[in-house]
């Protein structure tokens, strides 16, 4: 099975899987891909919307149900969750639409919302704001980001495969990075 065939077989749902999750590398590349005529923009959009909405909606609920048994197994997070607390009881609605933009705090930010006095219903109607933002953000930057690679390269489909794994390496090379850096730094 080639490139082509595995991005139009599971494009759709890897790009939910990862949009679930945190999400920025996953969706550009799928912008990218919808560039190239293998996935359909719209769709693209609407999928990772429903994923970003759906998993910020998850960890707020996580944070609102088992927030404190988090702080209790990493009580060094304490002062951090002290502090984002009183920035989110001044400016809840921009730190919730916001908050998926900020890479690293698209997992921490919902539940350090769920685990504040912001209404449930309040942050929905915030969130969902947010996700289409970012969904249709995003997607449209891959998007125009394959539009400029072919600036650079005359046929993006003879580099295609190699560009992906330079962009799978440097999405997970920064990942690690952040997490071993906050690893570190709650130890």
């Amino acid at each position: 099975m080639n490139y082509a065939s595995l991005i139009e077989h599971y494009g759709y749902f890897a790009l939910f899987l990862g949009t679930l999750l945190e999400g920025e590398t996953v969706l550009v590349l799928a912008g990218l891909a919808a560039f190239q005529g293998y996935l359909a923009l719209h769709w693209v959009i609407l999928i990772a919307l429903l994923g970003g909405f759906l998993g910020d909606q998850i960890y707020f609920w996580l944070g609102r149900r088992h927030g404190s048994w988090v702080l209790s197994q990493f009580p060094r997070l304490l002062p951090v969750f002290k502090r984002a607390d009183l920035l989110i009881e001044r400016y809840h609605e921009l730190l919730i639409v916001g908050i998926r933009f900020l890479y690293g705090f698209r997992t921490v930010g919902p539940m350090a919302l769920g685990m504040s006095s912001v209404l449930a219903w309040r942050f929905m109607l915030f969130n969902l704001l947010g996700a289409v933002i970012w969904a249709a953000g995003i997607g449209s930057a891959g998007y125009l980001f394959g539009d400029a690679l072919t600036l650079i390269f005359n046929d993006l489909k003879k580099v295609e495969e190699a560009l992906l794994a330079f962009m799978l390496f440097v999405g997970g090379a920064v990942w690690a990075w952040r997490r071993y850096r906050f690893r570190r730094k709650f130890k």
